[in-house]
């Protein structure tokens, strides 16, 4: 059974649908999204500009920061025009390569907004999906995690997947049904006061852990994911994987001796 750290909400996608085809937006409050990117130049621009268009509708009041993290293709330029013909764009370029919690600490720390959302930026979510988080934000749920309802990944991701969840279930008793799933909105306050430090995929773990120590509750509901059309993911390379195992152990001697306070609500 769900605790309440773990309620799961089910959204449906015409209730999705419903949502976005609203007259008005489904939120006033300032929105920053948070688009780490790596060697994503085939599918960049196209993410920037379905959130714009979403954004537009959903929560008017926002802001898009791409992370640039080290690409070595065009992926840095195209967001530099993007952000050039577009006020709501900005851009952050991380030099060197700073792993993937590198890219979400230097995104959330240049976050003008008092919400603040991430998504992957290679095409496997599909931004409509704000809406079902948004909607729990509004309800007075200052942490929604999204879930990937059918995860379109390969065998091998899926394994590592489960021992993941498994593992940080067992050393720090949070029970959360897909703890790196890559679209999260929360209180940008509650970012900052978790002091998160973890560069590599331990970020998503961290937060959790924190968020948890610090007893705000959290919502779960169920998002879309998508096959990758284009690129490689670079979360199942063995140097990664060994290096969030690393940055677990450091965490669980850590978090003993980490304490603060629930910031007010903005």
């Amino acid at each position: 059974m769900a605790s309440q750290h773990e309620a799961v909400v089910g959204i449906t996608a015409a209730g999705r649908s419903e949502a976005a085809g609203r007259s008005g937006p489904l939120t006033t409050r300032g929105l920053s999204v948070v688009l780490p990117a790596y060697n994503e130049e085939a599918v960049i621009a196209e993410t920037v500009r379905a959130c714009a268009a979403m954004l537009a509708i959903l929560a008017p009041d926002y802001e898009i920061v791409i992370v640039d993290d080290g690409s070595r293709d065009r992926t840095g330029a195209i967001a530099d025009e993007l952000a050039a013909a577009d006020p709501h764009v900005r851009v952050v370029h991380n030099r060197p390569n700073r792993g993937y919690g590198g890219a979400l600490i230097a995104g959330f720390d240049a976050a003008t907004k008092p919400l603040a959302f991430f998504m992957d930026s290679d095409g496997q979510f599909d931004i409509g999906d704000i809406a079902a988080l948004i909607e729990q934000r509004e309800a007075g749920h200052r942490v929604v995690l999204g879930y990937r309802k059918h995860r379109r990944d390969t065998a091998m991701r899926h394994v590592n997947a489960w021992g993941w969840n498994l593992l940080v279930s067992a050393l720090f008793g949070i029970r959360v049904r897909d703890v790196d799933c890559a679209f999260k909105l929360f209180d940008t306050s509650l970012w900052r006061v978790c002091e998160i430090h973890s560069a590599g995929a331990m970020v998503n773990t961290e937060m959790l852990v924190k968020l948890a120590r610090l007893g705000v509750p959290f919502v779960q509901v169920p998002v879309g994911h998508y096959p990758r059309t284009h690129g490689s993911a670079t979360g199942a390379n063995p140097r990664v994987i060994l290096r969030a195992f690393r940055e677990l152990l450091r965490l669980r001697g850590r978090i003993r001796r980490w304490h603060a306070e629930i910031p007010p609500e903005e």
